[in-house]
């Protein structure tokens, strides 16, 4: 039987976190942020959690 790979995009925008729920980035900050707010921008800068809804497929992704 050939071997389980973790899904490489996965691992590279999700953490788990102590708890075991998962963290990821915001989207919209890479660029055209002339005409974002600065309350926007800082929003965008600290990272969430996860939605219930998609749980179940990220932890399928990275063999959790």
């Amino acid at each position: 039987m050939p071997k389980v790979k973790t899904n490489a995009s996965a691992k590279k925008r999700f953490k788990v976190t102590g708890s075991g729920k998962i963290k990821r980035k915001h989207a919209f900050k890479s660029h055209i942020l002339t005409k974002k707010s600065k309350k926007r921008k800082k929003a965008l800068t600290k990272s969430a959690l996860v939605h219930e809804a998609d749980v179940k497929s990220i932890k399928q992704q990275l063999w959790i």
